[in-house]
């Protein structure tokens, strides 16, 4: 059996850097289905930003590879948060001044990996082996 991987990238997520990465870090090296269950339960706003990206990735795996993927052995093989584009704004202030400050944004990559399904002629073809071995066997008796 062969790993496949699959990304997906999220951009301009409207949440700090900081803040994403402390979600991204509960989900790190875990399986898919265990890490959407996490993020459904937690009670921070990336949380949704993440799992997002995450079941983005999951489907480009499932959906897009030349082989078929077991949705059971699907990891999260990387994750990471990185800033974004920082967008310029202003809060009017006392005295007709205007105060500045920043909309930070992040983005998020998930990369997945995945193991193949076992083919089922192999399976049968193993089976019927052993099942030619059997009768072979009683033969000689």
């Amino acid at each position: 059996m062969t790993t496949h991987f699959a990304h997906a990238y999220e951009k301009g997520i409207d949440s700090q850097p900081r803040k994403t990465n402390v979600v991204a870090a509960l989900v790190r090296d875990r399986y898919v289905a265990d890490a959407v269950v996490i993020l459904e339960h937690t009670p921070r706003r990336a949380a949704k930003a993440v799992r997002k990206a995450i079941e983005s990735a999951n489907a480009n795996l499932l959906n897009n590879s030349k082989v078929s993927i077991d949705p059971k052995t699907v990891r999260i093989a990387r994750i990471f948060v990185t800033s974004g584009t920082r967008m310029r704004r202003y809060v009017p202030a006392s005295r007709g001044r205007a105060l500045p400050f920043e909309k930070i944004s992040s983005n998020i990559f998930v990369e997945v990996a995945g193991e193949e399904k076992v083919k089922k002629a192999a399976e049968t073809a193993k089976k019927s082996e052993k099942a030619e071995a059997k009768s072979v066997e009683k033969e000689k008796k």
